[in-house]
């Protein structure tokens, strides 16, 4: 798969940056994700990070045993987790000289020409300045992510949208999925693995899943695949990797088979904002 990428994103689901016993941010592996992407900078790639996590890291800050049901909590733990999220990536992130920056996406930008243009303004200004931006969804105050799974869902199309919106050559979603499955792996013993799917038919679009195996995250496959039909309509190859363990960052762009890879094939007639409406 190694290809000259120049633009990557990677999106990180709310299970890989939490230890599941407690809910709180796992430090250790907070600490080779950041190294991971500042490496991938160092090297010339213009890189985005989309995070998930800020609900989850909220929460537990706030003293709630389970994920909050009432969207009202739920934003407030958003307010609370997504400032702290930012503060350890800051700290983590200038350990390494490396400057990042936060950007906050709702539904209502993506569908606004003005901001829309505003937005790809700003991260190529970023991007040149050789800032890593931090997305997530503003969760504080735009609830489409929290009420439902058919928008951002768990920041997986979100992160295919920031992919079109910055021409990215590459995406990664890191999660508690290792790749694309027949069936569920965990209940069916016949389930196969898919190492690379370069058309998005019926069959494949059949196995995405609106579960998701962890009780941190919003997202499951529905979402996932959500995001590889954007993503190779904008001609950018995309993969779903175990975010187990970050370090198949830098085993992806380095060409290693992790995962399931999605080939990127431009279709000029794709509409993303009739797409994500």
């Amino acid at each position: 798969m190694k290809k000259d990428y120049k633009t990557i994103v990677v999106k990180v689901g709310s299970s890989s940056l939490t230890h599941a016993e407690s809910g709180g941010l796992d430090l250790i592996k907070l600490e080779v994700l950041v190294r991971e992407l500042t490496d991938l900078r160092n090297s010339g790639h213009r890189v985005i990070l989309v995070t998930s996590g800020a609900i989850m890291v909220g929460r537990t800050a706030l003293g709630f045993d389970a994920r909050p049901e009432r969207i009202d909590e739920k934003q407030a733990c958003a307010a609370v987790g997504q400032a702290r999220l930012m503060m350890m990536y800051q700290k983590l992130f200038a350990e390494y000289n490396q400057v990042c920056g936060q950007i906050l996406i709702t539904k209502d930008m993506v569908l606004n020409d003005t901001s829309w243009n505003n937005a790809h303004n700003t991260f190529n200004e970023l991007l040149n300045l050789g800032v890593i931006p931090v997305v997530n969804e503003n969760d504080s105050v735009a609830t489409s992510e929290i009420e439902s799974l058919d928008v951002f869902g768990d920041n997986d199309t979100l992160s295919a949208v920031v992919s079109n919106l910055v021409g990215a050559d590459l995406l990664i979603l890191l999660s508690d999925i290792d790749g694309l499955y027949t069936a569920d792996p965990h209940t069916d013993p016949e389930a196969k693995f898919i190492r690379v799917v370069e058309n998005l038919d019926s069959q494949i679009m059949s196995m995405g899943k609106s579960t998701t195996g962890s009780n941190a995250g919003t997202g499951g496959m529905a979402t996932k695949l959500s995001a590889a039909k954007i993503a190779m309509a904008s001609g950018t190859d995309m993969v779903i990797g175990s975010g187990e363990d970050f370090r198949n960052i830098h085993r992806i762009t380095s060409g290693e088979e992790v995962g399931t890879l999605f080939v990127g094939n431009r279709d000029e007639g794709f509409d993303l904002k009739a797409y994500i409406e």
